[in-house]
């Protein structure tokens, strides 16, 4: 079964709904989490919601205390056995990591044309240090090939419950989430990929410290380079 037939059917919907009030309830218990900017995230239309990329945890975070149900693009090595089961049936889009997957990126800009949200970690893989890195080029083509706003993200404080270099999560911390207001399609085709990802940067670290503000943390030092896979 397609992933548009999963989100369009009843049981689908259902599924998605009992996930969803699990994980919120699980990760209420577990997890001190404050979520800001709510508003901002449009309910119907087609979305990117483009996020920070701290934790394993992240999906759980970005989607869990939003309504409407977004569809996650996850490599596809985590598609195996139970677990690469349970991520497909709540509408997640394999991809190759590394290397340009057109496959994968053309059921991203489908599945948005079809008015649904997607959400997207374009650091590719999870932070070293807890800093967001530099976003590469890209990103605003599916925006303009789908005529999708894009709605940016941040996560703080997944990465000290869950960092790389950890097995397992710690069950306990403070969380927070910030979303963006949405940035146009029109803005991004007038800016041009290169320079949109320096401003998806820019605009990312900045909310990034906005957040840790809020949760009485202090700002990161975005001074020095950040380190990253590639």
């Amino acid at each position: 079964m397609a992933e548009a037939d999963i989100l369009d059917s009843w049981g689908g919907r259902l599924w998605r709904r009992i996930a969803q009030f699990l994980t919120v309830s699980v990760f209420s218990l577990l997890y001190r989490v404050r979520v800001f900017g709510k508003e901002n995230v449009p309910q119907e239309g087609p979305i990117l919601v483009l996020c920070n990329h701290q934790s394993f945890l992240d999906p759980m975070f970005s989607q869990s205390w939003v309504r409407r149900p977004f569809l996650f693009v996850a490599r596809e090595t985590l598609f195996r056995g139970f677990f690469g089961r349970l991520i497909y049936s709540l509408g997640a889009i394999p991809i190759r990591q590394g290397q340009a997957d057109i496959r994968s990126i053309r059921t991203v800009i489908e599945s948005l044309k079809k008015g649904r949200a997607v959400c997207l970690y374009p650091e590719g893989s999870r932070t070293f240090d807890g800093r967001i890195a530099v976003i590469k080029p890209g990103f605003g083509l599916i925006s303009r090939r789908a005529r999708a706003p894009i709605v940016p993200m941040v996560i703080d404080g997944a990465f000290e419950c869950w960092p790389r270099t950890r097995k397992r999560p710690r069950l306990a911390g403070r969380v927070g989430v910030l979303y963006g207001k949405p940035i146009s399609p029109e803005h991004v085709e007038q800016a041009g990929d290169e320079t949109f990802a320096e401003e998806l940067t820019a605009l990312l670290r900045q909310m990034h410290n906005e957040l840790r503000a809020k949760m009485g943390r202090p700002p990161l030092d975005y001074s020095t380079p950040v380190p990253t896979d590639w």
